[in-house]
């Protein structure tokens, strides 16, 4: 069978989209996930974005990573998927649904924003800050170690402004960008500074914007579409 697919973008963290509303896909098991991902056998991409069908949004977003494990949330798959699906059907938002809630995401003059939804401090210690956000992350202030349960995040410098960090995700490895890491990032700087102003997270791909408004941490970037193909 031949299989279309998109790849796309967002600071370097890149995905491959396949959409199951338009075509059959073939079963998702992990050789097949493993092999799109591969840079050198496949197309190559940190994560695999498959799309369904949804009741309550214009499609159910699943999230492969390179490995074939699966992830819960991806601030950047969203956006890109958010971006793809307003070009699509012309209208000035996209709603995504994913594992655990729904989200929206809309097109400003920065790129495309995405309203993530709640994150949750799970753990504050002298080291690092636990944030859940969907995915569990872990951001390092000190002392950084492997932590195989979590996303991490290395903080090198921050203030009340900006953070520079850098990311490990489960399943893909070090990233050049993270967007829900982003977002953790924020939401534990927040908690050290007092703070709720926007930020802008660096990361070795690019930079994003982290704000929030009561409960919502909202995302904003550039996105690109790099090609389409067929499988």
């Amino acid at each position: 069978m031949n299989l279309p697919f998109v790849k796309m973008q967002a600071q370097g963290n890149d995905f491959v989209i396949l959409d199951g509303l338009s075509n059959t896909l073939p079963e998702l098991t992990q050789a097949f996930i493993t092999k799109i991902c591969n840079r050198h056998l496949g197309v190559g991409c940190d994560q695999l974005l498959v799309l369904e069908q949804h009741a309550d949004a214009d499609v159910l977003m699943l999230i492969y990573n390179a490995d074939g494990s699966q992830a819960a949330n991806c601030g950047n798959g969203l956006r890109c998927v958010g971006d793809l699906l307003m070009q699509q059907t012309g209208k000035a938002e996209a709603c995504i649904a994913l594992a655990d809630r729904i989200v929206s995401a809309r097109r400003t003059d920065k790129g495309v924003q995405v309203a993530m939804g709640e994150a949750v401090i799970e753990q504050v210690t002298d080291d690092y800050i636990d944030v859940m956000i969907g995915n569990p992350h872990r951001v390092y202030f000190n002392n950084t170690q492997v932590c195989a349960e979590r996303n991490v995040e290395m903080v090198s410098a921050y203030d009340e402004k900006q953070a520079s960090i850098r990311i490990i995700e489960r399943g893909a490895g070090e990233t050049l960008a993270c967007g829900s890491g982003a977002c953790a990032t924020a939401v534990a700087i927040w908690h050290k500074t007092s703070t709720s102003d926007p930020l802008t997270i660096h990361m070795l791909g690019g930079d994003v914007a982290v704000s929030r408004s009561n409960n919502t941490i909202y995302l904003q970037g550039e996105v690109q579409h790099v090609f389409s193909g067929e499988l």
